[in-house]
């Protein structure tokens, strides 16, 4: 069953907690702190794959789910990191997070970290200093990346098929592939794309075979707005037209009128016409169908075929194969270009936190009044902070003041005892 949309539910390992231990050794007075730090959660990576063309597993496994890190433990034993889930998806395959796209996989084997696991909490091995040498402080670990997210898979061919029903996309892609997708004389005999290679010449040709497009598909007529997405990635169109429909051109400039409405991008496509079924046909009305295409189609390379015959394929797919050929060298151009233009641009890396905060005074929906800190880096603390552990909270106040964040509170107008919010956590202020 081919599936090209799908929702699933994410979730990356939670850290694992940190410890607090003291050494308890014969002859050792006074043992020093030996707690270690939890170990890291695992991240859920998806891995694209070639062997797959459908996201029909992920209807049956909506849930994404990697193992958390585990706690640390006395003599400084650090916890286990948690094992990343690894999993495949078909080459071709977006990701989106609130909408907004996160992932690509375009390459066979390509590697993209969705959402990472939580870091582990120090134990109170990590705190021990020449002023503090019984530290009884442990951090949690944090959780890891949670989120719903929406996957599409757009397939990733050298040609699309496009047409009106019953064109003969699917019997050319039969004729000219390994591919078996179902024919028979009627419109939408096929309701989900096909894929079949072409082999032509010393080379060989990617073949998406779409549902038939009718007027209007553009804006959710008929079976074609559903597969349009699969077009976007195609490098040709290969337009084909029954030779025997009476407007010919018109039925040309429907199609494309469909394409360009869906996505404007696809009016700059590079475009092959072929018309069908020309088999018992004299040649000058055929000659004559391709003079009307010609007409409207301006410099389109337009053939005349016959799927079953087997007439005019070789040119055509030769046509094809060249045109593929020269729209992958210019896109790798462009890629190169692109690398070559962002060189000097500076960005974060993925371990930098941006040490920028804000205090604003909010009111709950009880009324009650608060005051709330948002910061990458002050909340990255407040997530490991053992709330329940007194000396756990203070050094989360340590460290506000030494960011100059406990300063805008008194500005601000905290007194002791105000509640403060930082991330989902909460806990009250007092004069330091």
């Amino acid at each position: 069953m081919f599936v090209d949309t799908a929702k699933v539910f994410i979730q990356a390992g939670k850290g694992g907690n940190g410890a607090v231990s003291f050494r308890h050794e014969i002859y050792v007075d006074m043992g020093g702190p030996d707690g270690g730090a939890g170990g890291k959660g695992g991240d859920v990576i998806f891995v694209a794959s070639e062997n797959l063309n459908t996201l029909i597993d992920f209807r049956f496994k909506p849930e994404l789910k990697a193992t958390p890190g585990q706690n640390g433990a006395k003599r400084d034993r650090h916890g286990r990191s948690g094992e990343p889930l690894y999993v495949k998806v078909p080459m071709g395959t977006i990701v989106r997070r609130a909408g907004k796209v996160i992932a690509d996989l375009t390459e066979d084997g390509q590697e993209v970290i969705i959402a990472k696991g939580g870091d582990g909490g120090f134990g109170n091995a990590h705190f021990k200093s020449s002023v503090r040498q019984t530290p009884r402080i442990a951090e949690k670990g944090e959780f890891g990346e949670t989120f719903d997210a929406e996957l599409e898979l757009r397939l990733l061919a050298d040609v699309g098929l496009v047409g009106f029903p019953n064109a003969g996309k699917s019997t050319l892609l039969s004729v000219v592939s390994n591919a078996r997708p179902e024919i028979a004389d009627y419109a939408f005999t096929t309701l989900t794309p096909n894929l079949g290679v072409a082999d032509i010449d010393d080379g060989s040709l990617l073949i998406a075979d779409l549902p038939g497009l009718i007027e209007g598909a553009s804006e959710g007529k008929g079976l074609g707005d559903a597969f349009l997405r699969h077009i976007e990635r195609t490098a040709v169109l290969l337009h084909l037209i029954d030779v025997y429909t009476d407007d010919i051109a018109g039925a040309y400039k429907t199609i494309r009128a469909e394409l360009t409405n869906y996505n404007l991008e696809l009016n700059n496509r590079p475009e092959v016409v072929a018309l069908t079924k020309i088999d018992g046909l004299d040649d000058d009305i055929i000659q004559m169908q391709i003079d009307a295409v010609k007409a409207v189609a301006g410099d389109v390379p337009v053939f005349a075929i016959s799927s079953s015959a087997h007439k005019g394929l070789k040119e055509v797919l030769r046509a094809l194969r060249q045109i593929v050929i020269e729209s992958r060298k210019i896109a790798a151009e462009d890629d190169i270009d692109t690398l070559e233009d962002g060189y000097e641009s500076i960005t974060l890396g993925e371990n930098q936190i941006a040490e920028g905060w804000t205090v604003e005074q909010q009111v709950s929906d009880e009324g009650q009044p608060y005051f709330l800190v948002v910061g990458d880096k002050i909340e990255k603390f407040a997530r490991r902070t053992d709330y329940t552990n007194f000396e756990g909270v203070n050094r989360l106040r340590d460290i506000m003041k030494k960011l100059g964040i406990t300063h805008e509170l008194r500005r601000k107008g905290a007194e002791s005892n105000s509640i403060i919010r930082i991330g989902d956590d909460e806990f009250t202020y007092f004069e330091q």
